[in-house]
């Protein structure tokens, strides 16, 4: 597959390489819509170069990646998967994206001559060089951090930079989740990083945004912004999808009131925070470090599975508790964080079950006392 890709870039690579830009010559910033699916939900970003005098219109991409790579999948979670750069004719990455019915919006840069040529050379030399590959970071180094980084190198000084606000990584992310069961899963993984102050320009959207308003010397770095392609992807309120669902699936738990459910609960509950401790200790993704939600999803409740599996008493009283505090001070802690609303009914879940199991414990060991 990789080899397939690179016998189709050859052409567009050989042909640029040694082709000095004309006056007339534009460098644009892409940036895509996002889509409903994992790998599009943020957007993407792309650098497009045209001269209609060498005829040359081609999109330089970051964040290709090869899935026939060895152990993929493992590559992948531990956070050392190489991501390379790409580039294709225009006209095909537009086709693409309108099959996909997400928006282009180009953002023309106010660069020199010069500049573009600098632009242009370093470009193709990421094509056929070691920079070529890069270890991909979802917020420090990804499609779009690649080209910030690119363009505020040919301006010469930190032009393009995420403004100054106390928002923090997971804030900003938020509202690009639109799938609830995906959003909820994502909050669930992230850790400690994404809750810090953003500092890095990371996404396509919001570096449009900065596009718009950044200015060099006075001048600004980007004409207005310029539709290319419009938005088609449409986004459909499913009650199914949504945190509805899950909290008719919790009022059907809590109704049924079977032990043997509540059991396989906490047995998945304790398992995902097992894996939560393991990944840590495994991968690479700084933002999946340091996960606090092992406090609601703690390996702990496996222990209090099994002596609830098995009557004990005394321990099902104790681990319940200790549960039932770790739960709390969870709780505590992301009261005022964005992703509180959607992790409630899970808490509260657990808080019920947790609460009722110790407290029909505690009335069985006073009934042996008495």
């Amino acid at each position: 597959m990789l080899k397939k890709l690179l016998f189709l870039l050859l052409p567009i690579i050989g042909f640029s390489q040694n082709i000095i830009l004309s006056d007339n010559a534009k460098v644009s910033i892409l940036t895509c819509g996002t889509a409903p699916v994992s790998y599009a939900m943020y957007g993407h970003t792309g650098i497009r170069i045209t001269d209609n005098v060498n005829q040359i219109d081609v999109v330089y991409n970051y964040g290709a990646f090869d899935f026939s790579t060895p152990n993929f999948m493992m590559k992948f979670v531990k956070g050392d998967l190489q991501y390379f750069v790409t580039s294709e004719n225009y006209y095909d990455f537009e086709y693409n994206y309108k099959l996909d019915g997400r928006s282009i919006v180009a953002q023309e840069l106010n660069l020199t001559t010069a500049q573009k040529q600098q632009l242009l050379n370093e470009l193709n030399s990421s094509l056929t060089s070691e920079e070529r590959f890069y270890t991909y970071k979802f917020i420090d180094k990804n499609c779009t951090t690649m080209v910030v980084d690119k363009i505020n190198k040919i301006l010469g000084e930190e032009i393009l930079k995420q403004p100054k606000s106390e928002q923090s990584y997971r804030e900003i992310l938020y509202p690009y989740m639109s799938d609830f069961y995906m959003k909820l899963g994502i909050q669930i993984i992230f850790g400690t990083k994404v809750d810090q102050p953003a500092t890095r320009l990371f996404l396509p959207l919001e570096f449009e945004k900065v596009l718009n308003t950044a200015t060099q010397n006075g001048k600004k770095i980007a004409k207005p912004s310029e539709i290319l392609n419009e938005q088609t992807v449409t986004t459909t309120l499913s009650y199914l999808n949504s945190i509805y669902s899950l909290l008719a699936a919790i009022v059907i738990l809590i109704l049924i009131n079977k032990k043997g459910i509540q059991i396989i609960y906490f047995i998945f509950a304790g398992l995902l925070g097992l894996f939560f401790s393991l990944v840590g200790f495994y991968s690479l993704h700084e933002e999946i470090l340091w996960n606090y939600n092992i406090l609601l999803f703690n390996p702990l409740l496996l222990l209090f599975a099994y002596f609830y599996l098995k009557k004990n008493t005394p321990k099902t009283i104790l681990f319940g508790q200790i549960c039932m505090a770790l739960t709390m001070v969870y709780l505590a802690y992301i009261v005022n964080k964005v992703q509180v609303f959607i992790v409630l009914p899970i808490i509260a879940l657990h808080l019920f079950w947790l609460i009722k199991i110790v407290i029909k414990y505690k009335k069985i060991k006073l009934n042996s006392f008495s």
